[in-house]
């Protein structure tokens, strides 16, 4: 599913976010990538689904090689991976039906099959009663649940969520975490990168950490290991 061999990440400004990482992480895990700020978890991240590129070293996802792919075939590796993000990042004046539609009209799926997937997903994340909003109307984890919607509609292979439960409380956290294990129990690969040592503790996983931009440890299972 995906590996990496060696792989390091400098930026223009000079900082070291990566410093020689050596993974694999096959198909249907679910892994948590843990650390200190500014250890090189978002880096990590970034690298998988082509926002940014190594400085050298090699990633494979999928049997595509990602560094080397041209920027005109990004759009096609991206269509196998879906992003969750922190501060949701949903178009504000599309409904939310609009909003998770969106990801299946980009690939010029037919109208019958887009609504048909799109209230599945709404159902799954429990918003079927609320595709007519907008994102305004709708409370912080409700919107968290329609990124997450919006990121599955496709049937990706892989599922990246960075900080998903970052600026929610801890009774819509749980709510979140019980999505993502039930797309990851249909088969998804889920790639989880958090700060939230209770999460790691309880809903035990694979845990990858991070520290200094290195693997500092890999544990299937494993512990958060962290002071927050």
């Amino acid at each position: 599913m995906i590996e990496m061999q060696s792989v390091y990440k400098t930026y223009p400004n000079g900082v070291t976010a990566l410093n020689g990482i050596d993974v694999t992480i096959e198909q249907g895990e679910f892994v948590y990538v843990v650390g200190p700020s500014g250890a090189g978890k978002s880096t990590f991240i970034k690298l998988i689904f082509r926002e940014e590129k190594p400085s050298k070293g090699s990633i494979i996802i999928n049997n595509k090689d990602v560094p080397k792919m041209k920027w005109k075939d990004v759009p096609y590796l991206r269509r196998d991976i879906g992003v969750v993000y922190q501060d949701f990042k949903l178009l504000p004046k599309m409904t939310i039906y609009e909003n998770v539609a969106f990801a299946l009209e980009v690939i010029e799926e037919t109208p019958k099959n887009i609504r048909k997937r799109v209230m599945e997903v709404l159902d799954l994340v429990g918003l079927k009663n609320k595709a007519r909003f907008i994102p305004d109307e709708l409370s912080g984890g409700e919107q968290q649940r329609v990124a997450i919607a919006r990121a599955i509609v496709n049937h990706p292979k892989l599922l990246i969520a960075d900080e998903p439960t970052g600026n929610l409380d801890p009774d819509t956290s749980w709510e979140i975490m019980k999505i993502l294990e039930e797309v990851n129990a249909s088969g998804t690969t889920v790639i989880m990168a958090t700060h939230s040592k209770e999460i790691v503790n309880t809903v035990k996983k694979r845990v990858i950490a991070i520290e200094g931009g290195l693997i500092a440890r890999d544990e299937h299972r494993g512990e958060y290991g962290y002071e927050i």
